[in-house]
């Protein structure tokens, strides 16, 4: 009998150790990025860029952050004081959490065209006011060269932008950024005028300076080329809120 009670007390107090080990490193995560989401907005607010919140790298890092930090603090303490209360409450934030995020993923492969839409849509906001966002200026920059596309849906896209416009005046006008361009060697001397009038031409000519597809689309088959890899980075962010959950329920039990 103190034999069984002295093997469920180790389960227990394991248990726990797990628990607390668990909330302990997404409430260091949380803050981490709550630290980089501050930052972001602070440096945003100084340079007077990007009046589109929506669009702010930094207010969706603050929010996640926020989030991360409460939900895991919530366990951390429950888990030091063995709270019931605070117990349930990280069990069924978790499982909110983890019901909202299958539910986007399955809105978002159900409703595939109008994600799209919304995301160029978006896209197409932002590129007119690149040069005033540092922010989206930014991560479209390294988005264009990373995959290799220009704009949103197309490189037709960048007509939008006041300063690319067609017709329109000055250097940049008929012409897209220089990370829509075709690099022929890694470390090649970047010419930033090579998409110059590049609006003008047919969609065969521009081919043959710039990536033509689309951003959206560029992605989209990325994650099809890497859905292993994709899958795995999906295992990492939801495999830890299941265990979480599952051990605050086995733990609100003990």
């Amino acid at each position: 009998m103190a034999g069984g009670c002295s093997s469920q007390r180790f389960g227990y107090t394991v248990l726990k150790f797990i628990l607390f080990f668990y909330a302990c490193v997404f409430w260091f995560i949380g803050t981490f990025i709550l630290a980089i989401g501050i930052y972001a907005e602070v440096e945003r607010l100084r340079f007077k860029t990007l009046d589109v919140l929506f669009l702010a790298p930094s207010i969706i890092l603050i929010l996640l952050g926020i989030v991360m930090f409460v939900v895991s603090f919530i366990g951390v303490l429950g888990s030091l004081r063995d709270n019931l209360t605070l117990l349930n409450v990280f069990m069924y934030t978790l499982l909110v959490c983890l019901i909202l995020e299958l539910l986007g993923g399955l809105l978002g492969l159900v409703f595939h065209n109008q994600t799209l839409d919304l995301v160029n849509k978006n896209i197409s906001n932002g590129i007119k006011i690149y040069y005033d966002d540092l922010d989206f200026k930014n991560i479209l920059d390294f988005v264009q060269k990373k995959f290799k596309c220009c704009g949103g849906e197309d490189f037709t896209d960048w007509k939008v932008n006041i300063y690319h416009k067609c017709p329109g005046r000055g250097p940049l006008a008929c012409g897209v950024p220089y990370t829509c361009c075709i690099m022929t060697q890694p470390n090649e001397v970047v010419n930033t005028l090579c998409g110059h009038h590049i609006l003008n031409e047919t969609r065969q000519d521009a081919m043959k300076v710039i990536h033509v597809r689309g951003c959206t689309h560029a992605f989209m088959h990325w994650m099809q080329d890497n859905y292993k890899k994709m899958a795995i980075l999906l295992l990492v962010i939801l495999l830890p809120q299941v265990k979480n959950a599952l051990h605050s329920a086995r733990f609100t039990r003990s």
